[in-house]
Formats: structure tokens, sequence, C-alpha cells
């Protein structure tokens, strides 16, 4: 009776393209008019078949993660693309609709992030071994969007392009005071450091990543000029010169930005420019995805714009830029993942099977949020006094690149560390 229901449910969702389901007993069913790419799922775990009329969104991520559920070759970026695009065109159904009504009503508890939350939920996605992240990141580990200011780029070109179009958009002058909320493992403050003559401070909640980025400060050579602190933002004191924050604010959390926001107005120097760089939705205020809330970033959301003008506006800060970056993540986490499918046999050495079905799904849903879903990246400057920044953009201009060119970065190593070098023809 269920799977009747569930086909039913489906029918609705499903009209365009060519989607074919066996069931656990084994018949097959085909949904969709045919067209386009055929996507083949497979369900060999009776059980699902409730989960996924309860919660369909989190029972998929599940069922593939646990292996009740399988997907012709693996594409699941195919069939996550298919559905998205039928969910768009038609809506997820009312069973779907009421699930996603029921975690917005209850966002606010989701994502309550308290200095102790916070810090566990760091510690699920990021205290997890670094020689991960050195299988599917750029060298510099940056995890997040890169920017393809060319599209012949590769990652590593394009994630070192998105580090100096920040430092320009900061007007770092040298000895100046950074701080980098959310360093990560370092890279970024490294560069600011090299690149630009900052003193930096980076601030992160990941044991991991701490240690991970004192030592590539000290293998880069500017172990004198950044320093890292185990510590929450939200404990900081002191003034800086300049702000950054990148891929940090989604792990905020909408009932936590006036804190977040005000400690930003606190800490920046009355002079002082800040920038914050973070994954933005085009659609209204929603709600965090289940299987990514539960398994990937707990406590996280990505918020619509609107939901962070409001709160700079009740600060000290005034806008002075916002950027919207579209398309250059969905790049990004294309080359992640060719990078992550390229080292499958190490990273199942180094977690598990489960672990790398979680991953392959959440990389395919993170791709197909950008290519079908609305998401962007929203870069907004922000400063006490407008007159503190140019006018004009045109002190950005020296790092893009003209209409047809081929010009490209070259790319340097030293010691563990990518600079970028002259541009060459």
């Amino acid at each position: 009776m269920l799977q009747k229901l569930l086909a039913r449910m489906i029918a609705r969702v499903v009209r365009d393209g060519d989607l074919r389901i066996t069931w656990p007993d084994g018949r097959t069913q085909r949904f969709g008019d045919g067209a386009g790419t055929p996507q083949h799922l497979t369900m060999t775990d009776p059980g699902l078949i409730r989960r996924l009329f309860r919660n369909p969104e989190l029972a998929l991520g599940e069922g593939y993660m646990e292996g009740g559920l399988s997907i012709a070759g693996d594409d699941v970026t195919g069939f996550l693309t298919l559905v998205a695009r039928n969910a768009r065109a038609y809506g997820g159904g009312r069973f779907s609709a009421a699930a996603a009504a029921a975690r917005t009503g209850l966002r606010r508890i989701a994502q309550h992030n308290p200095m102790a939350t916070a810090r566990r939920n760091v510690e699920v996605h990021y205290d997890l071994p670094t020689a991960l992240y050195d299988l599917f990141l750029d060298r510099n580990l940056q995890y997040t969007c890169g920017y393809f200011a060319d599209p012949d780029w590769d990652i590593e070109a394009a994630q070192i392009a998105k580090m100096d179009h920040i430092g320009r958009k900061l007007l770092i002058r040298p000895e100046m005071r950074v701080l980098d909320i959310g360093s990560g493992w370092g890279g970024l403050s490294i560069h600011l450091a090299k690149r630009f003559g900052a003193q930096v401070t980076g601030v992160t909640l990941s044991r991991e990543q701490l240690a991970e980025a004192e030592r590539r400060a000290r293998e880069a050579g500017v172990a004198d000029r950044v320093t890292f602190r185990l510590m929450d933002y939200r404990d900081l004191t002191e003034t800086f010169d300049r702000i950054v924050v990148v891929g940090m604010m989604e792990h905020v959390g909408a009932p936590q930005y006036p804190v977040f926001w005000g400690q930003i107005d606190r800490c920046l120097a009355p002079d002082g420019v800040a920038l914050v760089h973070t994954i933005g939705r085009t659609t209204p205020p929603g709600q965090t995805s289940p299987f990514i809330h539960k398994y990937i970033f707990p406590g996280g959301y990505v918020p619509a714009l609107s939901e962070v003008t409001g709160v700079v506006e009740q600060t000290g800060l005034v806008p002075t830029d916002i950027e919207v970056w579209r398309g250059h993540y969905a790049r990004t986490v294309q080359a992640w993942r060719a990078a992550f499918e390229a080292n499958l046999g190490p990273i199942r050495d180094l977690m598990d099977e489960r672990f790398t079905r979680m991953w392959r799904y959440y990389l395919a849903a993170s791709e197909v949020s950008f290519t079908e879903l609305g998401l962007v990246v929203y870069q907004v400057q922000l400063a006490h006094r407008s007159s503190d920044v140019p006018f004009t953009r045109g002190y950005l201009q020296r790092d893009e690149i003209s209409a047809g060119s081929r010009r490209r970065p070259s790319v340097e190593h030293h010691d563990g560390l990518v600079e970028l070098g002259r541009l060459e023809n």
C-alpha cells in the first residue's frame, strides 16, 4: 500500500525526464516523459519506502549512504538534477512540503549555536583527518568557492585568484592587522601575509585545522606574521584594521546573526574595512536540507540576502559593495568531485565505504544546489564610513581577465604554499 502511495507521489513530482525505479519486490516502474538521460534507482531495503514517504530528502541521502538504494552508474549528480528540475517546476508534493514547513518552523532550534554547540558542530566536519581534504582540495586547502576569472583556469589558479580578489577588496597595506574569522587550514591568512604584507590573526574552533595551519605558516616562512588561535570569534576583544570572513557565516545560524554582525562592528577599527564571503540563496529564506543538517553541517544555514542586510542595518556598519558570484561555486564543486572520484581508493582506505558514499552524495547535492536551486556566493564589503572605500571598482580590475584573453596565472609552489605568479600569454 505504501509503495503505491509513494509511486503516486513521485508521479506527481517527476513529470519531465526518464526515471525508473526498481522496488524491493523486483518490479520496475517508469516516471516522467522519457526525455533526457535515463536515471535508474534500485531499492533493496523495504524499510526505505516508509522513510521516503515520511521525509524524502533525508531518506534519499540515507538510503544511498547506507546502500539500501543504488543509482545506476553512481550518477548521483544526474539523478539529483532530474529531481531538482522537476521540484522547481512542479513542487515537491504535499508530503515534502509538509516536512519542509516543519523544518522552517523548527529552524531556530536547529540553528541554535551557543559556543559549546558550535565547537561540537565544527568537530563533525572540520576535525576529520587533513589527509582526507588533501585528496580533493587544491594545495592551499581552500574549502570555499574559487574565482574563475578565466573559464579555462584550473582549481589552483581559481583559488589563488579568489584570495587575491579578497586581498584587493580589503585594501590591505603592509603591516595592517587583519582578522581572519574561521581561518581553516590557514591558506588565506598565509596568502594575505605573503602577498599583501599583513599581520594576520586567524581564529578557528578546529584543533585539526589549527595544527595544520600553524605547520603551513612555518613552512611558508610567515610564522612571525601569522598567528592562529583556537577560540570562538565571540570571545575576541581586540580591534583590527581589516576583518575577513570566508565560508564561515554559513555555520553561524540565523539566530546568531545579531551577535555575529555586532562582533564585526565592535572589532573593526573606525577606519577599517571588512569582507564577508558567504554562500547565499537567491530565493526567500528557507531551511537547510535535512541530510546536510544531520550528517554534514549540523547547525548550518545558507541565508537569503534579505536576512543579512536587515541585521547589518542595526549595526554601525555600512555596506560599500555587494558582489554576486554566479557559476563559480558549481565549477569549484565539479573540480572537487572529480578529484574525489579519482581518489576513491585512498579515501575508502582512510575512512570507509559508508563515508565515501555519504560524501559523494553531499558533493553532488552541493553542485546541484548551485546549478539548479539558486545558490550563489555573496561578497559583502563593509566599513564604518563609506568614504573609506573607493567610489568605483577600478581598484579591483587588476585581477580581471579581458574578454577573449587566453592568459592564465602561473602557479608557483613554495614549501606547501601555492602562489599566483605573473600572468602568462
